[in-house]
Formats: C-alpha cells, sequence, structure tokens
C-alpha cells in the first residue's frame, strides 16, 4: 500500500479549504458589489459520500461568504469556519473537539495559508494549480483542477483507502 493510502486509511476527519479547492479560486463580483461562488455537483456528491462512510468534514476558509455557508448548509455540514486567518489553530480545536490525533485528520488545501494545516494533518492533499510549495508538501496531488472535481478525485481516494467505495457505489446501483 502506498504511504498516501495507508494514511487515506486512517482518517476519521477530513477538512477542506474552499477557494481553491471547493471552487476554481476565481471571485466574481457583480456591479452592486455580491460575490458569486460556482461550486461542482461532483464534489458535493464526494463530500455526502464520505459522511455516509462515517467521517467527520469541515469546511475551513480564509475568506467569508454568504454563498459557502448557503453551500454547506446544503450540503448539511455543520462545521464551516470562515474569515479564519489560523486555520491550524482551527484545525486543532475541531480535532480536538473530537477527540482524533492529526494522524486521523485530513485536509485538502491550495495555497501558502494552508501549509501549516497540510503540515500536522495525517493526510494532506492539493490540486494541480497549488504553488510549488505547497505540491512539495502533501500526501496527494489531485489530477482534478480546484473546482472541477478535485476534491471528488480525493474523496473517493479515502474511500478507496477505507475499503468503502464499492459500498458507496453500490447505493446508487438499484
Amino acid at each position: 500500500m502506498s504511504e498516501a493510502l495507508e494514511r487515506a486509511s486512517r482518517l476519521r476527519l477530513m477538512a477542506f479549504d474552499v477557494d481553491g479547492v471547493l471552487t476554481d479560486g476565481t471571485l466574481y463580483y457583480t456591479d452592486a458589489g455580491a460575490e458569486l461562488k460556482a461550486f461542482h455537483t461532483l464534489d458535493g456528491l464526494g463530500l455526502k459520500l464520505l459522511q455516509g462512510a462515517g467521517l467527520e468534514l469541515a469546511l475551513i476558509s480564509g475568506r467569508r461568504s454568504s454563498a459557502v455557508a448557503a453551500r454547506a448548509a446544503n450540503l448539511g455540514l455543520a462545521r464551516l469556519y470562515q474569515g479564519v486567518e489560523d486555520k491550524l489553530a482551527v484545525f486543532d480545536r475541531v480535532r480536538g473537539e473530537l477527540g482524533l490525533d492529526a494522524h486521523a485528520c485530513g485536509f485538502m488545501g491550495d495555497d501558502l495559508p494552508d501549509l501549516p494545516v497540510l503540515a500536522r494533518c495525517g493526510f494532506a492533499a492539493t490540486v494541480p494549480e497549488a504553488p510549488e510549495p505547497v505540491r512539495a508538501r502533501v500526501h496527494y496531488v489531485s489530477r482534478t483542477p480546484g473546482g472541477r472535481g478535485a476534491a471528488r478525485e480525493v474523496c473517493d481516494f479515502i474511500l478507496r483507502a477505507q475499503g468503502a467505495f464499492d459500498a458507496a457505489v453500490a447505493r446508487y446501483l438499484a
């Protein structure tokens, strides 16, 4: 088993950055100043599949957005942290609340502010567009771009590592 698969097999919590991971990182503003974000349905189902397999989920974002709050609510994600300057402190607080060692926790981020969490967690993932210092320090780099199914790719990888992928798919084969 590869190191990345071994690490993913131990996960009980998977946290995700938002901009650049669950979105393509582009910020859209209307003339009225409203911010718009696009989320991919593949990523959303991937998060739901992880939940269905018993993993705890969290979104940890440096920005604040009502669109992110709406998406988290739509997916039934209770652990949403926005406007976070110190992502590592939030990550450590969440895993502490859940009574989890860092090795049982994963994180997917895409830029330099994510490095402290990526360095602490047991399974670190990123997108191909991430800067080299991020890509060099993770266990898994998705082939799929951020906001276009990268999170789903990582979710499927985790499910396979935990032997839960076939059961997740079987729910849809009737």
